[in-house]
């Protein structure tokens, strides 16, 4: 995987499970004498079985739990990891500069305008910044700027308040909406019930290069951004 599975993992034989977490896109696993950090990466998952369940490719480890039970972790591009933070996990290097959740009180205009003032960097890619604010993936920057009208490559420093506002408020719908759906699928990504995430359909501009705009008819375009397709309606987006 991205990183050698933790020693401290493997000596885990013997201790309870206390809660489960999370902080942005890490499961947090709490023992009482500390914490695993887990990520999916991108196609990554964690399914319950039992032992004399038969190894699939790509299952690269399991917990063994009570009850005759395992938690077995399948990653098939090995993006993800699984490392051990210590009694103090939100003081680890992967969480301690991260930024605000985006569904809490901690992520609102007045911050995210404090935050855009002086930088010069695209928007686009300055709300993907986990330390700016967590969890706005490519497909949901895409879709809030232009749920907000907002040219993906204009400067964070050029936009108004108003504009910043508009954009907090557009990140929580999309991201709220596509909780609703069950997640976006693409490629590979199933929910735990082995179902697709039905958000896909309500994409309005990712993805749809060439495309009519559902708003305006005018043809969707598509520009790379820090290596990232990055889609966008130049009529509603100027």
């Amino acid at each position: 995987m991205r990183w050698p599975v933790s020693a401290e993992i493997s000596a885990l034989g013997g201790h309870q499970l206390l809660a489960v977490g999370r902080r942005a896109k890490y499961i947090l696993l709490h023992f009482a004498h500390g914490t695993v950090l887990v990520h999916l990466g991108m196609s990554g998952s964690l399914r319950i079985c039992t032992p004399e369940t038969v190894w699939r490719t790509h299952d690269h480890l399991a917990l063994e739990m009570s009850h005759s039970l395992q938690l077995r972790y399948h990653d098939p591009r090995r993006f993800g990891c699984w490392l051990w933070a210590g009694p103090n996990w939100d003081s680890h290097f992967l969480i301690k500069d991260l930024g605000p959740e985006p569904l809490e009180d901690g992520f609102h205009a007045d911050y995210l305008w404090s935050q855009c003032r002086q930088r010069r960097t695209a928007i686009k890619s300055f709300i993907m910044n986990g330390k700016v604010v967590v969890g706005v993936g490519n497909i949901y920057a895409c879709e809030a700027l232009f749920m907000c009208g907002v040219h993906p490559a204009r400067a964070a420093c050029t936009l108004k308040k108003r504009e910043v506002s508009l954009l907090v408020d557009s990140i929580r719908m999309v991201l709220n909406r596509s909780i609703e759906q069950g997640g976006t699928t693409l490629r590979d990504f199933l929910r735990e019930d082995n179902q697709p995430g039905y958000f896909k359909q309500q994409l309005q501009v990712y993805d749809r290069k060439g495309e009519a705009c559902h708003r305006c008819g005018h043809i969707i375009e598509a520009i790379t951004q820090n290596n990232r397709s990055t889609f966008f309606c130049p009529q509603c987006q100027r």
